[in-house]
């Protein structure tokens, strides 16, 4: 048998249209880095940038479950000795809701420079504008 390795000029790569209003975090970034990394694709090669572009529209309106409203944070590292900052949820929801899911969706991807192409397919607005109607984005179901 042979294993047959899909072409570069094979590869179409479509977008698709998330609507994030009262979704979980956790259910919605896995399944977003499932379409971006082209998982759900039958000729998926994992070392192929094949993935779908996906637009994620209301990201201020996705939820968590339990208590993790008041308890989760997100930190950061300047590089400096002492320099870090801890954002807590609400805080980050209400300045930077895209960072959420933004956040969210690089941690399930590879952690490589495949990984930095795929973060390019995921383009997240906090209200349900986007400048991406062009591209005709089909509804992805979760």
């Amino acid at each position: 048998m042979r294993t047959e390795s899909i072409k570069l000029d094979e590869i179409k790569r479509d977008w698709f249209i998330v609507d994030a209003e009262g979704q979980n975090l956790g259910r919605l970034a896995s399944k977003i880095a499932q379409v971006i990394r082209g998982k759900h694709k039958p000729n998926f090669t994992p070392h192929m940038l094949m993935g779908d572009f996906v637009v994620v529209i209301n990201a201020e309106k996705v939820e968590l479950t339990g208590n993790k409203e008041t308890k989760k944070t997100y930190w950061r590292h300047s590089g400096y000795p002492g320099h870090h900052t801890e954002i807590d949820f609400a805080l980050m929801k209400r300045t930077y809701p895209e960072r959420i899911i933004t956040n969210a969706v690089k941690g399930m991807l590879p952690h490589n420079r495949l990984g930095s192409q795929l973060n390019k397919a995921l383009k997240v607005y906090a209200g349900p504008d986007h400048p991406h109607t062009a591209q005709q984005p089909q509804t992805l179901e979760l």
